[in-house]
């Protein structure tokens, strides 16, 4: 079964990081995100067991998926519900990315082909890329779906007998019903409070060279390992949500007797014989 796997070019610097001194959240790959505009990794605020980051409206930003695994991973990179290698309603078992043991990726944008991508950016919900296509259902939520490679099959080697003779056939039991894929149920009593201004979103931005090769990945299991979910919206609209504590402007207190303050250097030349 066919997968994208990033080219040596647009794999992100790798360097290896133990788990526990690697920021992000996840626990088999870390998961962070980027603002490529201003050039930093953006904070994660946690409430009742979720993660969010508070997106700049206008900023361009990239999923950074760091393998802590020991192992390759697949990465299955959902962008509000849509996949960010089709293009489809994101489900588990589309095509995803090939992450190396203890290497780093930056995913992006949306690709266009295997030459390049649509930069991701922050924006508002009508103008996201889901919402232009009819899917404005799931806008605000990045997902990340991590699979293992499924191990090499066992390879028997024939004892060296003496002399030739019939080799006994034996029967093998029927195979194991495959496991049924796993859905992910949805917290319907989650609801978010009303946002302070309209919720962000993701929008299909320029066009960027960011090239790509097939390369061969069968999965271990039908569902995957292990889901991370990161929820993003502006930093007023997690404020309203009481994700964020508001930050308050400190009251200047000025005192009319602060002490002794010795006078300030003169800049002024000294004049002879002063």
């Amino acid at each position: 079964m066919k997968r994208l796997a990033l080219a040596a070019a647009a794999i992100a610097a790798a360097f290896a990081l133990p788990a526990c001194a690697t920021p992000g959240v996840g626990g088999l790959a870390r998961i962070t995100v980027i603002d490529r505009t201003a050039n930093r990794e953006l904070p994660v605020h946690w409430k009742d067991g979720r993660a969010y980051v508070a997106g700049q409206p206008g900023n361009e930003y990239a999923v950074r998926v760091r393998n802590v695994a020991g192992e390759d991973l697949l990465a299955v990179v959902s962008v509000d519900g849509v996949n960010a290698i089709t293009g489809e309603s994101a489900q588990a078992a589309q095509s995803g990315y090939v992450v190396g043991s203890y290497t780093s990726m930056d995913v992006s944008g949306w690709r266009k082909n295997m030459q390049r991508t649509a930069a991701f950016y922050f924006t508002t919900l009508p103008d996201s890329y889901a919402a232009r296509t009819g899917r404005p259902d799931d806008v605000g939520v990045i997902g990340v779906a991590l699979f293992r490679r499924k191990p090499p099959e066992p390879v028997a080697v024939e004892p060296w007998r003496p002399m030739p003779f019939a080799k006994q056939e034996s029967s093998s039991g029927a195979p194991a019903p495959a496991t049924a894929e796993r859905q992910e149920s949805r917290d319907a009593s989650a609801k978010r409070a009303a946002p302070a201004e309209a919720p962000l979103g993701t929008g299909h931005g320029r066009v960027e060279r960011n090239p790509a090769r097939w390369t061969e990945f069968e999965r271990a299991t039908p569902y995957p390992i292990e889901t991370i979910t990161i929820y993003y919206d502006s930093a007023r609209n997690l404020v309203a949500q009481g994700v964020i504590r508001p930050q308050y402007a400190r009251p200047r207190d000025p005192n009319p007797f602060p002490g002794f303050v010795p006078d300030p250097v003169s800049h002024y030349p000294s004049r002879p014989g002063a």
